[in-house]
Formats: C-alpha cells, sequence, structure tokens
C-alpha cells in the first residue's frame, strides 16, 4: 500500500510540476456528492488526526517526518537564513467524517501558500484522494469544503 501510494504522489507530483499554469481542480462528480454530503467532525491538532492520515500526510510531503506544525504555532513561513529548524508547514484546519479527512494547512518557503488535502482513510488503510492550491484565509472546516465544492481549488505548481 505505502509503496504504490508513492508511486502515485511521486508521478502526481511530476505532472503537477511540468505545468506551471493554476488550473480550477474538480472534484470527480461522485466524490463531490460525497463529500457535500458528509459531516465533518473538526480536528483541532496534529494528532487528533486519525494515524493513517498523519501517515499520508508524510508520504505526501515526501519528508522522514511529519514536517507540519500545529495550528497558531510557529513555522518556517520564510525562507530566513540563521532561523532555527522549524517546520516547513502548518495546520490551519481539519475535519474528519466517518471515512474522509480534510486537511487545510499553509505551506512556507519563498512563496507561501494554502492548500487542501482530502484523504480517504479506514482503520486499515488510508491514501489520498485529490487535493491542490486554495486561497488565504479559509476558517472553518465547512469553508474549506465549499472551496473543495465550488472549484476554487486550484492544481498546485510546486510539491506538497
Amino acid at each position: 500500500m505505502k509503496s504504490s501510494f508513492r508511486i502515485v504522489v511521486a508521478l502526481w507530483s511530476g505532472v503537477v510540476l511540468g505545468s506551471q499554469t493554476l488550473t480550477p481542480l474538480a472534484l470527480p462528480e461522485p466524490l463531490r456528492a460525497h463529500v457535500k454530503s458528509e459531516d465533518f467532525g473538526i480536528v483541532t491538532s496534529i494528532r487528533g488526526l486519525p494515524l493513517g492520515v498523519r501517515e499520508a500526510l508524510q508520504t505526501l510531503f515526501g519528508s522522514n517526518t511529519l514536517d507540519i506544525a500545529e495550528p497558531g504555532a510557529e513555522f518556517q513561513a520564510t525562507e530566513a537564513i540563521g532561523t532555527p529548524k522549524l517546520p516547513t508547514r502548518r495546520l490551519l484546519v481539519a475535519g474528519c467524517s466517518e471515512d474522509h479527512c480534510l486537511v487545510y494547512y499553509e505551506r512556507g518557503g519563498a512563496e507561501r501558500t494554502w492548500r487542501v488535502a482530502l484523504f480517504h482513510w479506514t482503520p486499515s488503510a488510508t491514501r489520498f484522494e485529490w487535493g491542490g492550491i486554495a486561497s488565504r484565509g479559509l476558517t472553518s472546516v465547512d469553508a474549506v469544503r465549499k472551496a473543495a465544492l465550488s472549484g476554487a481549488i486550484k492544481g498546485p505548481s510546486q510539491v506538497w
């Protein structure tokens, strides 16, 4: 499972990196209908996410550790030299239903971006299903879901 997930992420990232134009990234219709009807419970910390989702995020990020700070915590928002090693991402909003988790986070660096990732999860398996670049300032799981359903999420032009 993990190796096939990495291959899919690597291939998808390679396609994304080859295209610098940000285009709307629509949810496939069956997934769209499912997400629209789901009841997402609020998750307020990284530890509140299911273990499978945390592992899938780490794989998506391509890092040896889960490189994401808690909501409101310091993170490496810029590429400042001489700062202590901080996570390059920060969780902003997350929510999980019975079989999906929606994660909205901020990625620092030379150009700060806001990302959305949707995972299908069960206690036995988790997989990345969809995601891209979002606008800044989404403050609730409902706002993230509305952005996903409206077509406001764009295809990412960089790595996760």
